[in-house]
């Protein structure tokens, strides 16, 4: 810790340290385990201002481009990207999130053809950026009805009441899960698995205090979300 300090004082003096840390997203989960890796940072450079760029972003890594934000969080590796730096955080399951005693909680684990016939509870965002359906359902032209919510607990209070299934990282609902508020079931004999990536500008690869960001937020995931593996 003592090394780690004295390592970002001298940071602080070589580059000049200040300003703010614009942070852009695109997962609506992503608020929930970026608050203690704020807070973290907070404690470590307590002279850049952090920020959450408003709302849901379909795009953040164009707002790198804009310079509108400094980092963004998104969950697949863009290889045309070549002006910014991906940065692997981690990787989880998504589980879909049933009532409980729905008679599909009774099989080992869902597949494409289980989704017909049920509402998918989702975000409201394009197809493209729900798990679920890019990698299970589309493949197999399963296209069950659709409702929309922008909460999670909105989404999990419609799954409670019986008003159809959702899929949602296991680290987001598992407390949910504990107090057998919804249950969950695997997608896929091998489980269905999501990624996160820190994106940064390539004009900023010096600066330290994001990089010191990048490793904040691994450090505190793996000890804040169960069951997440570290890529």
């Amino acid at each position: 810790p003592h090394i780690g300090a004295a390592e970002r004082d001298l940071a602080r003096l070589t580059s000049n340290a200040t300003g703010k840390l614009r942070i852009a997203v695109e997962c609506h989960t992503c608020f929930d385990w970026l608050m203690p890796s704020m807070d973290a940072l907070r404690a470590r450079w307590p002279e850049v201002e952090q920020d959450i760029v408003s709302g849901f972003q379909a795009d953040p890594i164009g707002l790198l481009h804009q310079d509108r934000a400094e980092v963004a969080i998104v969950s697949e590796l863009d290889e045309s990207e070549t002006d910014v730096d991906f940065h692997p955080l981690f990787e989880f399951e998504m589980v879909a999130i049933l009532p409980l005693n729905h008679p599909l909680l009774a099989k080992p684990y869902l597949v494409a053809q289980d989704f017909v016939g049920q509402a998918l509870i989702t975000y409201p965002v394009p197809d493209d950026m729900l798990d679920l359906v890019r990698q299970v359902l589309r493949p197999a032209g399963v296209e069950p009805p659709r409702r929309t919510t922008e909460l999670t607990v909105g989404m999990l209070q419609l799954v409670a009441s019986g008003r159809g299934l959702a899929a949602l990282p296991l680290w987001a609902v598992n407390g949910y899960l504990e107090r057998g508020y919804v249950a969950r079931s695997r997608i896929g004999p091998e489980g269905l698995t999501g990624r996160l990536y820190a994106v940064t500008p390539k004009r900023l690869a010096g600066n330290a205090c994001l990089a010191d960001f990048v490793q904040v937020m691994r450090e505190t995931s793996l000890l804040a979300l169960p069951g997440i593996t570290l890529l």
